[in-house]
């Protein structure tokens, strides 16, 4: 199952996700034999940090995330399935900051 494939369709995924849902400076990587030593410290890491974890397997690669990122995640996609919702993030995202209001003169 292909999670990002409404989303790919609706907007550039790359450049969405690396400036506005995970910014990966640093990820954690190990290898499933440490990850499976360590699983609770390093779950507790990925919980408390946000920082993701990359296991390596003789088959392949998996990436484990806080439920926090994987909620703003899977939000970020049911945002960006809505045109008119895509289409207010990407003039969001090409207004210079200048142009911006304050947030102390935003109205809550």
């Amino acid at each position: 199952m292909n999670i990002f494939k409404n989303f790919e369709n609706n907007i550039d995924v790359h450049k969405y996700v690396r400036y506005n849902i995970i910014e990966v400076d640093h990820m954690y990587n190990t290898n499933i034999t440490n990850f499976r030593k360590d699983i609770y410290k390093v779950l507790e890491q990925t919980v408390k940090f946000n920082e993701p974890v990359n296991i390596s397997t003789k088959d392949g690669n998996a990436i484990v995330i806080s439920e926090e990122d994987y909620r703003g995640l899977m939000e970020t996609l049911n945002l960006t399935s809505i045109p008119e919702m895509k289409e207010k993030i990407v003039d969001g995202l090409n207004t210079p900051l200048s142009e911006c209001v304050s947030e102390d003169e935003v109205e809550w």
